[in-house]
């Protein structure tokens, strides 16, 4: 198997964006309607949008390479980077620990040009409490860099990186590409995600460090679509990407294969449609359910309340088949009576709605408020 940095034409990669150009314009149009979501929230519940999101990055980064991470331990890493715990909250996790500060620094300095120094230093936080890696250096070993699958004895060669003394050269010609590359560089790349998809098959290709690899090309792909941006990007690509991983390996071991890359672009820019759309969704709930309380919080009762917290605590999906008596019963240790004269109440005042009649009775609540 010939890989793409064995040809000669490496790293010059070219494609056509004959299928994407419609979607790279929905792109942007999508990134106003989330800006205009956005501003729609008080700070409190910008900041929340934020931390969710990147809960939901190294969650789903690390579920992509096979590790689990605890989404409490990630989201108190992420508040105590922030400054929002005193005393800080102990997490026991130190790859949470690790994941919440590369993450959070990808944020800070988004707007920065891409060092060898920064992808240590980002290495060095990835890989926090490993004890088996070589730590914040490029790998130095003699034998081949491969990605591969399957049982021992029956074993599938994905792709194989250049080798590790040529290393220090291809990460030097990848950061020169990079920060020209840049919206602010010598060669501009005026297309966002192009960029984006460009900067992850590139260094995923070079595969400089013995691991993480992957998690580190998800950063450097979210930090070229921020700075078009100027701002963080408020998406989580790891998220996107783990929807269907399948697909996600299939298109980086073929393009990995030639550097006419059409096929991974296509691939790429959908992968990061689905990651915009996915937060789209969720800041539009969160802006619908502020405009909730707003409208109906003095209007509630405490039983009612909890209620409806409990619901909106499942998200833009809503609570699995609806609310019915038996369900705000059990939450709010009530008697019939007062859960149906309680439901009966928020119906009128236009919280619920009912989907079936008689003794199934069932409830969705009204998110469409003005």
């Amino acid at each position: 198997m010939i890989y793409n940095w064995q040809k000669p034409e490496w790293p010059n990669f070219t494609y056509s964006l004959e299928n994407v150009e419609g979607l790279l314009f929905d792109y942007m149009s999508r990134t106003g309607q989330l800006e205009g979501y956005l501003e729609g929230l008080n700070r409190g519940e910008q900041l929340e949008t934020v931390i969710q999101t990147i809960v939901d990055e190294a969650i789903k980064s690390s579920e992509i390479e096979g590790e689990y991470l605890e989404r409490e331990d990630v989201k108190s890493s992420v508040r105590n980077n922030l400054g929002l715990n005193i005393p800080k909250n102990d997490v026991s996790d130190q790859r949470a620990t690790g994941m919440a500060a590369l993450l959070m620094d990808v944020r800070e300095t988004f707007s920065e040009p891409l060092t060898q120094e920064k992808l240590f230093a980002w290495h060095a936080s990835l890989m926090m409490g490993a004890n088996d890696v070589l730590v914040g250096t490029w790998r130095t070993h003699k034998e081949p860099m491969q990605v591969i699958s399957g049982a021992l004895g029956k074993q599938k060669i994905h792709f194989e990186a250049p080798p590790s003394d040529s290393v220090p050269i291809e990460v030097k010609q990848f950061l020169q590409w990079f920060n020209d590359s840049s919206p602010s560089g010598k060669h501009p790349i005026k297309k966002p995600i192009i960029r984006s998809a460009i900067a992850h098959l590139y260094f995923e290709s070079i595969h400089p460090f013995e691991d993480g690899n992957g998690r580190l090309g998800r950063c450097i792909s979210e930090k070229a679509l921020s700075q078009y941006l100027n701002r963080p990007i408020l998406i989580s690509l790891s998220r996107g990407i783990e929807a269907d991983k399948k697909s996600y390996y299939f298109h980086l071991e073929k393009a990995q294969q030639s550097n006419d890359i059409s096929e991974w672009m296509s691939y790429f820019v959908k992968t990061v449609l689905i990651a915009q759309w996915q937060t789209t969704q969720e800041v539009a709930f969160t802006l619908k359910k502020a405009r909730f309380f707003d409208r109906f919080n003095e209007q509630l009762n405490e039983r009612q309340l909890r209620v409806v917290q409990r619901m909106f605590e499942e998200g833009p999906k809503g609570f699995e088949g609806g609310m019915n008596a038996r369900k705000y019963i059990g939450i709010t240790k009530t008697s019939k009576a007062t859960a149906t004269r309680d439901l009966q109440d928020l119906v009128g005042k236009g919280v619920f709605i009912p989907t079936r009649g008689g003794r199934s009775t069932h409830y969705e609540l009204v998110l469409d408020v003005k």
